[in-house]
């Protein structure tokens, strides 16, 4: 196995799952595809799923994507872990 941190086990284009979460909100998951189409322009309202906790408190977010390289990943992350709305992104 490579020890080259910047190798990855992706191999780009392929489709990705971004998930997010948050507390229930009735925008939260446009926030979500906000930052998500920031980096994807071409999304599709069909890719995004949503799906409230069992007590409803918190959404999860799923948006897939075609993912083109580490960076697209990286910059994506980013923008979701950097606002205050998201609570974990995976």
């Amino acid at each position: 196995m490579s020890e080259n941190p910047t190798e990855s086990l992706l191999e780009f284009p392929c489709q990705f799952a971004i998930k997010a979460m948050g507390k229930s909100a009735v925008d939260f998951d446009m926030v979500v595809v906000e930052i998500v189409r920031q980096h994807v322009p071409d999304l599709s309202e069909s890719a995004v799923t949503t799906r409230p906790s069992k007590a409803g408190t918190y959404t999860a977010v799923t948006v897939m994507i075609e993912a083109r390289s580490r960076e697209q990943l990286d910059a994506i992350y980013q923008g979701l872990t950097d606002h205050p709305d998201v609570l974990m992104a995976l």
